[in-house]
């Protein structure tokens, strides 16, 4: 699965991360290429992913719970 490295919006950022949890759950992609996606995704957009310690908002309302419950235990491994 091909991501970009920087993304323009906090919406393009959630679509990107909802296809690679969900690749993960349909067994497209390895666990290991998972958290490698979602560790370069929070690397390079930061700013976009999490604010003040939490998901931002648009990112919460577009992904959801499931999905950023297994984002946060990646970045949890990876801090």
């Amino acid at each position: 699965m091909e991501l970009k490295m920087f993304y323009r919006t906090q919406r393009d950022l959630a679509v990107d991360l909802n296809k690679l949890v969900d690749s993960y759950w349909q067994e497209e992609i390895k666990e290991t290429e998972l958290i490698v996606g979602i560790k370069n995704l929070y690397e390079h957009n930061q700013e976009k992913l999490i604010k003040e310690n939490e998901f931002t908002k648009v990112v919460q309302q577009q992904c959801g719970k499931r999905r950023l419950a297994v984002v946060e235990k990646v970045l949890e491994i990876s801090r």
